[in-house]
């Protein structure tokens, strides 16, 4: 049989089906696409919906019992009492405390972030811009233990920063700082300072990352009509800059502001006795057996991510994520 005689054999339109089981079941399946994308759904669907927000639902209904104060059992009635707990002066000093971190936190991660970002987005290029990515994505290689416990040892009374503060003849603007009331210390390793910085540097490059990305977004020439157009660099930022940036700021706050509010871990090794709510939800969990107060505090940063949610939602967030 020649090659011209191959070729011009017709090709059936239809193949035939594979039969059995299998094809059977192909065949099923390429006919309801649906039926095909709800399989494939369904492992994750049933984790997320049985381990994920099952143990959470679970969590959250025990916030809605109290504790009997006389023998310390569970009373599962249902009651607000523990949620009236939350109102209590030292529960509100925790939640405000831990608010008021993560608020900082993320102001100043975007003020840090946005020149650096700024600088990858409109001046890297190639081999730097690579090394940008690199120097950001580094920290989050290491292990977060040693990194905080890294920052402990920097951040010591006898530290490397206070060396060097002592060095450069600035130790009694260290020591004037820490005889403040509320963000000081015996020494940055055990205040508040301490906390806020070792959270900055963790959470930092969750900023970087989505500003960059927003920047990218802007045309140059958007930049150089406004200087064209007389406008001062001021000007241009507060005009052109951060609105069209301000997305990508919103998106990178998700992250510095959500995983403040539920950390325990750096306020546990750095920083003073006064509590945040990661740590007052392991310690009423665990020592004090106080579990319906426990899922009390665990509702708070939900609560509190919602709104933030529904306002970066309003602000273009997600686009830049």
């Amino acid at each position: 049989m020649t090659i011209a005689a191959v070729q011009s054999k017709p090709v059936p339109a239809i193949l035939p089906g594979n039969g059995g089981m299998r094809g059977a079941l192909s065949d099923l399946l390429w006919r309801r696409p649906i039926l095909l994308l709800l399989l494939m759904l369904l492992p994750p669907l049933l984790w997320l919906g049985i381990v994920y927000i099952g143990s959470l639902f679970a969590l959250l209904l025990q916030s809605f019992f109290s504790i009997d104060e006389f023998s310390g059992l569970i009373n599962r009635e249902f009651t607000l009492k523990t949620y009236g707990d939350l109102f209590q002066a030292a529960n509100l000093d925790i939640i405000l405390r831990t608010v008021t971190m993560a608020a900082l936190v993320t102001l100043a991660s975007a003020v840090i972030a946005f020149p650096i970002a700024y600088y990858a987005a409109r001046y890297a290029r190639g081999r730097w811009k690579a090394l940008f990515y690199l120097g950001v994505m580094l920290p989050l290689w290491s292990s977060y233990l040693v990194k905080i416990y890294a920052w402990k040892l920097i951040l010591a009374k006898e530290g490397i920063l206070t060396w060097l503060l002592g060095k450069l003849g600035l130790l009694w603007l260290l020591e004037a700082w820490l005889s403040l009331p509320i963000v000081g210390g015996n020494s940055l390793s055990v205040s508040f300072t301490g906390t806020f910085i070792v959270f900055v540097y963790v959470w930092l490059p969750f900023m970087i990352l989505p500003v960059q990305a927003a920047l990218e977004r802007v045309p140059g020439n958007l930049v150089e009509a406004s200087s064209d157009l007389g406008a001062s660099p001021g000007q241009t930022f507060r005009n052109v800059l951060f609105p069209l940036a301000l997305p990508g700021i919103v998106a990178g706050s998700i992250f510095t502001f959500s995983l403040t509010l539920g950390d325990y871990i750096i306020p546990q090794i750095i920083g003073t006795s006064r509590l945040f709510i990661g740590q007052a939800v392991y310690s009423q969990q665990g020592t004090a057996g106080n579990i319906p107060l426990a899922a009390a505090f665990t509702v708070v940063p939900i609560v509190i991510m919602g709104f933030y949610l529904w306002g970066a939602k309003r602000l273009g967030a997600f686009d830049a994520l």
